[in-house]
């Protein structure tokens, strides 16, 4: 199965401040949708695994994309999310949002030990969605606990799947809320 891209859509935010007070390190959020046609919009299939199988080639091309239109920044916090169209059901984003498929996010942020925050529904165009984000590396990391808010203005489409990838640079501006910090995360070599 090859899954066909209709739309691509991008969303940088940068957060330099937060009630008057200026961040040392910047925040920086991104996402990219690829609005995909539903191979199985308008009927039921009990068995998703061809979706499944494909979904890792999509995959990559979502990541490559993410990493072009976010920059150099480092990408410490991850979600990904998928509107269905009102043909689909919401099963058929999740199977296209699997482990298989977020591997290649992985790859291209260098790494993630993590499970990826993830949110699913049905949709049509104009639909809002928020991201989950959290810690690429310990999901209990308060600090990045956060969400990037979409607007898909068109699509999906009745017969679509818009997924989603998502990264953050770093958690909240101004976190105070306690917990595992990400500096804590530091083994003795250093690394995360």
């Amino acid at each position: 199965m090859e899954l066909k891209v209709r739309r691509w859509q991008a969303t940088v935010e940068h957060k330099l401040e937060e009630t008057g007070r200026i961040a040392e390190v910047p925040l920086r959020k991104a996402a990219i949708v690829a609005f995909v046609e539903n191979p199985y919009a308008g009927r039921y299939v009990e068995d998703l695994s061809e979706m499944i199988l494909a979904s890792p080639a999509l995959g990559a091309k979502m990541a490559a994309q993410l990493r072009e239109v976010y920059g150099d920044y480092p990408a410490l916090a991850y979600g990904k999310a998928g509107v269905v169209g009102l043909h689909g059901e919401q099963e058929h984003a999740n199977a296209l949002l699997t482990t298989p498929a977020a591997e290649p996010l992985r790859k291209e942020i260098g790494g993630g030990k993590a499970w990826i925050s993830s949110v699913t529904k049905i949709g049509g165009p104009g639909t809002l969605i928020d991201v989950p984000l959290a810690s690429k590396d310990a999901l209990y990391v308060r600090e990045f606990y956060n969400a990037i808010t979409l607007h898909l203005p068109d699509g999906p489409m009745p017969d679509e799947i818009a997924l989603i990838f998502a990264v953050a640079s770093r958690g909240r501006l101004n976190a105070r809320v306690g917990g595992l910090q990400y500096a804590d995360l530091k083994g003795e070599d250093g690394l995360v």
